[in-house]
């Protein structure tokens, strides 16, 4: 009986762990950290060993195959031990991919990944086929594998490409590479470009790469690398030979044939940053030979991932926006560009060493105050302090909300898009868009 130990007892750990049993391994699953009860219960009642608190030695090492959580660095010492001895380290999505048959379908990119996962689930649903999804966002593809479906679609992480050797997604998407996650890529942007691309490594000439042919970084590393799939751009400016564009305001996939998608406007969803998502969900949707009319139905009727540009309630006409998810400048890039009237911002949290000009012509134009929301707000307060009259700092987001409050007037937003993560006051990115939509329905 093969080994298969489980370092990291989360959403993608457990998943592996039951999985794992189902197919016949001996498992052991160690967490560092302790284990939410919930998974704990799990484990309890599926007779799965498991120890929290530490990881030992002599119950690790003699692994067959580890699966280490995405969330866990490769630096770790008991990782760097396995390693060295030759052990088998892979990802949750690797070790689940060989007990499927099923066409894959992986979105990975630094933002929009949610979304278009979402959206192409949507569609894919909607057109009654027999899809499943998680990955990354919400159930573990390791978990979804005795559902059986035909097609999965699945978010992929960066730390989840990072674990992969002989995974091959069928239908890749790459919504698009900006810096993101540096901290754990030795501050080397090509080392974290290099990973988002593995997720065509093991893709043939059967196999598609759908991606944004407006990114200058998957350009470059297209074009300076040899990639086996067939390439399917999509574009807001161009007019492609093969791939999805706009014509007049119009969606436009042109592979083989020229199809006729939908008018932009009548996305549910709004934003230039969802039309892309609605193109890059659309292709894939069109290269399963899903009817257009499917297709248009599903993104008019689209209404998007929580905690992503949600709008949350109007008070006294002014409309109050969630977008807790932008955890980069790029998100908040989107988030500033699709407002149409003047915007008091609240951001801030944990910075990653942040570059914050790209977002200085939107601030100029459209935010009338600045709301810092974090331990630390020196950098923000350095970049922003003079393009705005009004700038304040706060740690409680419910004093964050009243400020706002008092001093957006009629027809004017009011938007949290925080441009960092969110360990420093809250648990994560959802518990900090609850607080916001708790705070603004208390006004």
């Amino acid at each position: 009986m093969k080994r298969l130990v489980v370092l990291g007892g989360g959403e993608s750990g457990v998943g592996t762990a039951l999985l794992g049993k189902q197919k016949g391994f001996e498992v052991f699953v160690s967490d560092y950290g302790i284990l939410k009860k919930a998974y704990k219960d799990v484990l309890i009642h599926n007779e799965i060993e498991w120890e929290e608190g530490m990881h030992t030695a002599s119950k690790i090492l003699n692994a067959d195959v580890v699966m280490k959580s995405p969330g866990i660095s490769e630096h770790v010492p008991i990782v760097e031990t396995l390693l060295n001895k030759g052990v088998s380290v892979i990802s949750e999505i690797e070790f689940a991919a060989q007990f499927t048959s099923a066409n894959i379908i992986g979105i990975t990119g630094s933002n929009g990944k949610t979304t278009t996962t979402m959206m192409t689930h949507h569609i894919l649903n909607h057109a009654k086929l027999s899809v499943a999804m998680g990955g990354n966002i919400g159930d573990s593809f390791a978990g979804l594998i005795g559902q059986n479906p035909d097609h999965f679609v699945l978010e992929l992480s960066s730390f989840q490409l990072d674990g992969i050797q002989k995974f091959r997604p069928h239908i890749a998407v790459l919504t698009n590479i900006t810096p993101d996650h540096l901290d754990r890529y030795d501050n080397k942007f090509e080392h974290y470009i290099a990973s988002k691309f593995r997720i065509v490594m093991n893709q043939t000439k059967e196999d598609y790469l759908i991606y944004d042919a407006d990114d200058d970084v998957i350009n470059a590393y297209i074009q300076s690398h040899q990639i086996q799939s067939i390439l399917v751009p999509f574009s807001l400016t161009k007019t492609l030979a093969q791939g999805t564009y706009l014509k007049q305001k119009e969606i436009i996939i042109k592979f083989k044939k020229e199809e006729h998608i939908m008018p932009t406007t009548n996305l549910a969803l709004e934003g230039k940053h969802n039309i892309k998502n609605a193109m890059a969900a659309a292709t894939v949707a069109h290269l399963l030979k899903i009817r257009k009319d499917t297709i248009r139905e599903s993104l008019e009727c689209f209404q998007g991932a929580e905690h992503r540009l949600e709008n949350v309630l109007k008070i006294n006409k002014v409309q109050y926006i969630n977008d807790s998810k932008a955890t980069n400048v790029n998100a908040t890039y989107f988030a500033l560009e699709s407002m149409s009237a003047p915007t008091v911002w609240i951001v801030g949290g944990v910075d990653k060493g942040n570059d914050y000009s790209a977002l200085f012509p939107f601030v100029n134009e459209k935010v009338k105050a600045i709301i810092c929301l974090g331990k630390n707000n020196e950098a923000l307060f350095k970049n922003f302090e003079h393009m705005v009259d009004v700038m304040v700092e706060t740690q409680y987001m419910s004093e964050a909300v009243k400020i706002a409050y008092n001093i957006a007037t009629s027809g004017e937003n009011v938007l949290l898009s925080p441009a960092c993560a969110s360990f420093d006051l809250f648990k994560n990115y959802e518990d900090r868009g609850h607080q916001f939509k708790s705070a603004v329905r208390a006004l």
